[in-house]
């Protein structure tokens, strides 16, 4: 393959934060005294932006009380800062590597701007990223707006992009933008459930893999 732009997924890809981010959810809806979702319930959400995810996961709310719940969450969020949310194992050093020999990197998360950004100073990994684009500056994954904004800004086309991703929300707007994808088994959903977007692959081990397909 002849990729010369990666686009990464963020939590669940690059940063072990699912934990988190049930954990935060479900206090949230505590908060606002909804019935708590499940932490299967929970994951199968993670990628999309934080609306949308509520709109899934409380359908029969009002906007306004869906609107509630986001705010609750990121509320959450900021204050457990005592969960500690580590890249996985050797993403670091695998970022390092891949900008060392010129390719050109960016993020593509149903994150919002500011906890991306702290996330990114936090990892000591913002200078790795030549762009990144987050879920309130484009419409939620799988539709392809992150991914097209991204080709768009660094002057790639789609054929010379890949996505690599934890969810079948990463790899459904990746094959929607005409780009290539490769699925990571540790994440929101399992391989099975990866399979059906039609990666290129699927692999266990982002750090020690991922340089075989590219």
């Amino acid at each position: 393959m002849n990729y010369q732009l990666i686009i990464f997924d963020w939590d669940g890809t690059l940063m072990d934060s699912i934990d988190k981010i049930v954990i935060c959810m479900q206090a949230a809806a505590e908060q606002e005294k909804q019935v708590i979702p499940t932490e299967q319930s929970i994951k199968n959400i993670i990628g999309l932006s934080l609306l949308k995810a509520m709109q899934q996961l409380f359908p029969t709310l009002s906007l306004p009380e869906q609107e509630a719940l986001v705010a609750a969450y990121k509320c959450q969020y900021t204050q457990s800062r005592h969960i500690v949310t580590p890249l996985y194992d050797g993403v670091k050093d695998l970022l390092i590597r891949l900008k060392a020999r010129g390719y050109t990197l960016a993020v593509a998360t149903g994150k919002g701007r500011d906890g991306l950004d702290r996330m990114l100073q936090q990892s000591a990994t913002t200078t790795l990223f030549s762009a990144t684009i987050c879920a309130d500056e484009a419409l939620s994954k799988p539709n392809p707006s992150m991914i097209n904004q991204l080709l768009k800004r660094l002057n790639f086309t789609a054929d010379q992009a890949l996505m690599v991703g934890d969810s079948c929300y990463d790899l459904e707007m990746a094959a929607n933008a005409g780009v290539d994808s490769i699925g990571v088994s540790y994440g929101v959903h399992s391989s099975q459930t990866l399979i059906a977007s039609k990666p290129v692959t699927i692999i266990d081990c982002l750090a020690t893999q991922l340089e075989n397909y590219i």
